[in-house]
């Protein structure tokens, strides 16, 4: 399984971004997807998941209600709409796939990991 993440990019406080997954390879049949993130000098944090479906999401708290993560199995896709983006929001972000039935937000339960894209957020 390859993951390749796409679409991060310098904003200005307040703006958006929409970051893209997108899995090839020898897809699982059931896999949660998780978008994490790495600010320098931090440890590796959990940001959201979605199930397979769809209809299971989590956000971190520092995200909820700013991020919305979606997906399209059609296309082997998932996303992360980041809307009011803060300073603190920048970082490299990782997508991660989890095969497995069951939620998680540590990244040790996650199976195969992307490339990262840079977000930074200027005051």
């Amino acid at each position: 399984v390859q993951l390749q993440a796409s679409g991060g990019g310098l904003v200005q406080a307040g703006g958006s971004l929409r970051l893209s997954c997108a899995v090839s390879g020898r897809t699982p049949s059931t896999y949660f997807m998780g978008w994490f993130r790495q600010a320098p000098g931090k440890e590796r944090e959990f940001v959201s998941t979605i199930s397979w479906t769809g209809g299971s999401t989590y956000y971190a708290d520092s995200v909820k209600g700013r991020f919305t993560i979606s997906r399209d199995n059609a296309k082997n896709t998932v996303y992360l709409q980041m809307n009011s983006l803060k300073p603190e929001d920048t970082a490299v972000y990782y997508c991660a796939a989890r095969v497995s039935s069951t939620i998680a937000t540590m990244g040790v339960r996650y199976h195969y990991w992307g490339q990262g894209t840079q977000v930074t957020v200027s005051s």
